[in-house]
């Protein structure tokens, strides 16, 4: 099976265009999406979900036409596509209910940091908005990690994020991408060797 993980330093870099980049550019692949998230609101009414009984709650997607995160993956060509809460701290406790996700098909490409201290994934990369000046603790316990960046606005210059060192975010192959929603070559050679 290859599991590709993609991550991400703050909210809103562009993690999902990635993922979607990634199982658009490989449309004979059949796909599995996972978006993996801590926020746990009902869709709908907006009172908080979970308690000891419910630590962890898969729902999976069905509408190619949604906007929602999971609705982009099944249009970029995913098979399936899921959306997983997970309650903050309890990953270990709801790996049983998600490993069943993640095996669902030979090929799943999962949005997620905290994923990969669970997991040994084919290839994770952490996406970097270089003009985002947040680095979130699931990015900085987990960057180490990475196999690449996939950097947003780059200027060729580390940022001073908050709590990481310049050493640490660019120890890994960097790829620049100008347009979030297309891979470039050299990034989609680099997964190719992956896939295989």
């Amino acid at each position: 099976m290859t599991t590709i993980v993609v991550g991400g330093h703050s909210r809103n870099v562009g993690k999902t265009s990635i993922a979607a980049a990634i199982i658009a550019a490989w449309p004979e692949y059949s796909w599995t999406a996972v978006k993996l998230s801590s926020h746990w609101h009902d869709d709908n009414s907006g009172t908080a979900l979970g308690g000891e009984e419910e630590i962890c709650r898969v729902d999976e997607e069905f509408d190619r036409g949604s906007s929602r995160d999971t609705g982009r993956f099944l249009a970029a060509g995913a098979s399936r596509s899921f959306w997983v809460r997970i309650l903050p701290g309890r990953m270990r406790e709801a790996m049983p209910r998600l490993l069943p996700v993640l095996n669902s098909n030979p090929f799943v490409v999962v949005e997620s940091n905290g994923i990969v201290k669970h997991i040994k994934p084919s290839l994770f990369l952490m996406v970097h908005r270089y003009d985002v000046p947040e680095y979130k603790k699931s990015a900085r316990e987990t960057i180490g990690r990475a196999h690449a960046v996939v950097a947003v606005n780059y200027s060729g210059v580390t940022p001073a994020w908050n709590g990481i060192s310049t050493e640490t975010a660019t120890d890994v192959p960097i790829f620049p991408v100008s347009d979030l929603h297309v891979l470039p070559q050299d990034l989609i050679e680099f997964i190719r060797i992956r896939l295989v």
